[in-house]
C-alpha cells in the first residue's frame, strides 16, 4: 500500500531520466547472444553429427555437456558477482563464452572419438563461462528497477532466449546450409567478443552511472531498488559464510518451491534449445533450412508471451494485488498452455504442429517469471549467490533433459515419449507454485552473516 504514491508519480519522474531502460536493453542484448551461442549446437547438430560420425546418443551427451559445467559453476559464479561486482564479472563471462563458442568451429578438423571429446570439452567451457550471466541479470535488475517494474524488466531479459531464436535461428540455418556448420560458431563467437567490449562502456551501478538523474535514482530507490549494490562505497560487502548462507536459503520452503518450478520450466527450455530442430528434421522430415525458419515461429510466440507475462504481473501489482498473486497467476496460466505440446503426438500437419508449439511456448513465456521472483526474494547481502543457487536447480534440467530425450528417441525411434516427458514438467510447475511456494517475500539472512555486518544488513 505504501508504494502507491511512488507509482502515481512514475510518469513525471521517469520523463527526467530513463537510464534504467538503457541498462535493460544491454541486458537484453547480452542475453540474446548468450542464448544464440547456446543454440548454435542445436542448429549445427544434424550436419555436425553426420560429418563427425556421432550417434543420437552421443549427441545427447554433447547437448547436455553445457549444462553440467553451467550448473556446477552457478554458485562460484554468484560468489564472483557478489565479490567483484556485476560489471567486471559479467564482462569476463561474455568474453570467455564467446571465445569458446568460436573455437567449436575448429572441431571439424577432427572425427569420431577425438571430435566428440573436444566438442564436449568446449561445451563444458562455454557452460562454465556463462554461469554468472543470469544471476548477474537478476542482480542488476534488483539494483536498477523498483518492485512494480521488476516483473516486466525480468521478463524482458528472460524473453531474449526466444528473441535469440527469432533473430539468429533462420540466419544460422541459412549459414549452415550455405557455408557449413562451422561458420555459425565463427560468426557467433566473434559477435560475442564485440558485445563484451560494448558492455564495459554501457554498464554502471545506479549511483555511478553518468547519465542517471537524481529524480530517477530517488524513484527507483523509493520503489525498492537496491541502488547501493555494486557502488564503490559498497564494495566492502557484508561478509557472508557461503555454506551457511546456502543452508539458510535451502531451508526456505518458498525458495525450494521456486527452485523446483524453475527446474521444470527449464526442461521445456532445454528441449527447445537442443532437440527441437532435430525433432523437426528427424520426426517431421524437414531440412535444416526449413527447421531453422520454423523454429523461429514458436520462439516469436515465446517472446511475446514473456513480455506479456511480465507486463501482466506488474499490472496486477499496480492494481493493488499482492506480490504473491501477481507472480503466481501468470505462471499457472502460462504452464497450463504449455501442456498443450503433448497434443503434437496426435496430429500430422506441419502447420498444426508449429501452431501447437507456438501456443506452448507462448504459455512458457507468460509463466517464466522465475527471475522476477528471485529479484523479489533474494537477500541484498547475497543476491548473486541466491541467483546462482536458483539457476543451479533450474539448469540441472539441462543435464537431465537432453540425455533422457536422447535415450527415449534412441530406444523408441520416436519423439512421442519425449514430448509427453517435457509437457508433464509444465504440470509440475503448477503443482509447485500452488502447493509448495506459499507467500512470495524477500528473504532476510539471520545466520550466515559475520557478526560485525549483521547490524548493517538489518538497516
Amino acid at each position: 500500500m505504501g508504494s502507491a504514491p511512488v507509482i502515481s508519480s512514475t510518469s513525471k519522474i521517469s520523463a527526467a531520466s530513463r537510464t534504467r531502460w538503457g541498462i535493460l536493453a544491454m541486458l537484453f542484448v547480452a542475453t540474446t547472444i548468450n542464448y544464440a551461442d547456446r543454440a548454435t549446437i542445436a542448429i549445427a547438430g544434424p550436419d555436425l553429427a553426420k560429418d563427425l560420425g556421432l550417434t543420437s546418443l552421443q549427441m545427447g551427451y554433447v547437448f547436455s555437456a553445457f549444462a553440467w559445467s553451467y550448473v556446477l559453476a552457478q554458485i562460484p559464479g554468484g560468489w564472483l558477482l557478489d565479490k567483484f561486482g556485476s560489471k567486471i564479472t559479467y564482462f569476463f563471462s561474455i568474453f570467455l563464452w564467446s571465445l569458446f563458442t568460436l573455437l567449436q568451429g575448429f572441431v571439424g578438423f577432427f572425427y569420431g572419438a577425438a571430435a566428440l571429446v573436444l566438442l564436449i570439452v568446449l561445451r563444458l567451457l562455454v557452460g562454465a563461462a556463462e554461469a554468472p550471466a543470469f544471476p548477474g541479470n537478476s542482480r542488476i535488475t534488483s539494483a536498477w528497477f523498483p518492485t512494480h517494474e521488476r516483473g516486466l524488466a525480468a521478463s524482458i531479459f528472460n524473453s531474449a532466449q526466444y528473441f535469440a531464436t527469432v533473430a539468429f535461428a533462420p540466419l544460422m540455418g541459412w549459414m549452415v546450409y550455405s557455408f557449413g556448420w562451422q561458420s555459425i560458431f565463427y560468426f557467433m563467437g566473434g559477435l560475442g567478443i564485440v558485445i563484451a567490449m560494448i558492455w564495459l562502456k554501457v554498464i554502471y551501478s545506479p549511483k555511478e552511472h553518468p547519465g542517471v538523474s537524481r529524480s530517477e535514482l530517488d524513484y527507483i530507490a523509493q520503489g525498492g531498488a537496491l541502488v547501493e549494490l555494486d557502488s564503490h562505497r559498497q564494495q566492502q560487502t557484508p561478509a557472508v559464510n557461503t555454506l551457511a548462507c546456502i543452508k539458510e536459503l535451502l531451508s526456505s520452503r518458498m525458495l525450494l518451491g521456486v527452485y523446483i518450478g524453475q527446474y521444470c520450466i527449464n526442461a521445456l527450455t532445454y528441449f527447445f534449445l537442443t532437440w527441437f530442430p532435430l525433432y523437426l528434421v528427424q520426426e517431421r522430415g524437414m531440412n535444416i533450412l526449413q527447421a531453422g525458419f520454423l523454429a523461429s515461429l514458436p520462439a516469436i510466440a515465446g517472446f511475446l508471451g514473456g513480455v506479456s507475462g511480465g507486463w501482466f504481473s506488474d499490472r496486477l501489482l499496480k492494481k493493488g494485488y499482492s506480490l504473491t498473486f501477481a507472480r503466481k497467476l501468470p505462471i499457472v496460466v502460462g504452464m497450463l498452455m504449455s501442456t498443450s505440446m503433448i497434443a503434437c503426438n496426435y496430429v500430422d500437419t506441419d502447420a498444426l504442429i508449429i501452431a501447437i508449439m507456438s501456443l506452448a511456448f507462448f504459455g512458457k513465456g507468460v509463466g517464466a517469471l522465475g527471475w522476477a521472483v528471485v529479484a523479489d526474494t533474494s537477500p541484498k547481502e547475497a543476491g548473486g549467490l541466491s541467483g546462482g543457487l536458483f539457476n543451479t536447480f533450474g539448469n540441472s534440467a539441462g543435464i537431465v533433459t537432453p540425455i533422457v530425450i536422447g535415450y527415449i528417441v534412441h530406444s523408441t525411434g520416436s519423439f512421442a515419449g519425449a514430448l509427453a516427458y517435457v509437457g508433464a514438467h509444465a504440470a509440475l510447475v503448477i503443482i509447485s507454485y500452488l502447493f509448495i511456494v506459499g507467500d512470495i517475500k524477500r528473504i532476510t539472512l539471520s545466520k550466515c552473516l559475520n557478526s560485525q555486518t549483521t547490524e548493517k544488513a538489518s538497516v
